[in-house]
């Protein structure tokens, strides 16, 4: 359904995202649905859909559900068109609630939290060494997994295998086990024979994922050299897997993340009110990007253990009554403002220099 609004009038948009269809609803300045539409996610639908925005009225803002993921492409199509984009997060329980879950229903939440100044924080950029990082993580920690689900594998076989090569490979250290066992010959087909092929198929997977761990781990470096500020590189705690998480988070745009409060909550080391009543507490952030939070608590690992400033911080908190625990929380919260101010004042490129 669509129908054309009123001369000169402004339209939102709210698009739900998919892996193959994206669903768009229009709305009025009044919030009222002007028209909905599905368009395949690919070049030629984003496309179609922005011109079919077009065509119901002059496009305010485009409000798009997961544009680190399936509206990415979306979002960068949008971006380079010159229309104002925002990125909006899911339908509210609320609103779930009122108009049940659908596509069209999550889009025409999307265009109403655009409309009502719920959603504004601009999309990540998608573009520069920051998406190259990005792509790297996610093969990275792949690799990762992959690796120690092989050890895991190899060292689960040593227990059950038959006693003679149990005793063997007893006591070894993961690395000893893995070069002992990648240059197993097992002939014959016993189950000692058998249990050795295993083994070494597992042995040399690993090898090869260590291979493939420090190529990836290369490519993370040259990216974080390229987008990373010196400003940043010389805080003490942070090294080339930490920055690379920062980064990410932070993106390629600093006017998405308006102050160091915004990225403290976006880390989730903002503290949440919890108050009611005449009770006036808060509590832990158990949201935000939990990449970004464990970077931040590797620095503050990193700094209590050889740092004597923070050594001396913590020492005089926890005389104050403090727990480790609470001022470590401290801790993230100012070193996330240390690094919004460095990341604001020296934001990522968009391209390799």
């Amino acid at each position: 359904m669509s129908r054309l609004a009123d001369a000169g009038a402004v339209v939102t948009v709210g698009v739900d995202t998919h892996r193959d269809v994206h669903v768009a609803v229009a709305v009025d300045e009044r919030g009222g649905l002007i028209g909905t539409g599905s368009f395949p996610a690919n070049g030629a639908g984003y496309e179609a859909l922005t011109r079919w925005a077009e065509g119901l009225g002059s496009i305010g803002t485009i409000g798009i559900e997961g544009t680190g993921s399936w509206g990415a492409g979306l979002a960068r199509h949008v971006t380079e068109g010159g229309f104002a984009c925002v990125e909006v997060t899911r339908p509210n329980r609320q609103h779930r609630r009122r108009h049940g879950k659908s596509d069209i229903a999550d889009a025409l939440g999307a265009a109403r939290a655009v409309l009502s100044g719920e959603a504004t924080g601009r999309p990540r950029g998608g573009e520069g060494p920051v998406e190259g990082l990005r792509t790297n993580r996610v093969a990275l920690r792949s690799a990762g997994k992959a690796r120690t689900q092989a050890i895991n594998q190899l060292k689960s076989l040593v227990v059950t295998a038959p006693v003679a090569l149990r005793a063997s490979l007893e006591g070894l250290t993961n690395q000893q086990l893995i070069s002992r066992v990648a240059g197993f010959r097992p002939v014959g087909l016993d189950v000692i024979a058998i249990t050795k092929r295993a083994m070494r198929s597992l042995a040399r997977r690993v090898e090869y994922l260590d291979t493939e761990i420090e190529d990836l781990q290369a490519s993370r470096n040259e990216l974080v050299d390229i987008a990373a500020p010196s400003e940043l590189m010389n805080e003490y705690g942070v090294g080339p897997a930490v920055a690379a998480s920062l980064l990410i988070t932070f993106g390629t745009n600093p006017d998405r993340i308006g102050s160091d409060a915004a990225f403290a909550a976006l880390c989730g080391v903002s503290a949440v009110d919890a108050s009611s009543g005449l009770q006036q507490r808060h509590r832990l952030n158990r949201g935000g990007d939990r990449q970004a939070n464990h970077a931040l608590w590797r620095i503050v690992t990193v700094r209590l253990a050889h740092h004597q400033p923070t050594r001396n911080y913590l020492a005089r908190r926890i005389s104050e009554g403090k727990t480790k625990r609470e001022t470590i929380r401290v801790l993230k919260r100012h070193i996330a403002r240390r690094i919004w101010r460095i990341l604001n004042n020296h934001p990522p490129p968009l391209d390799k220099p």
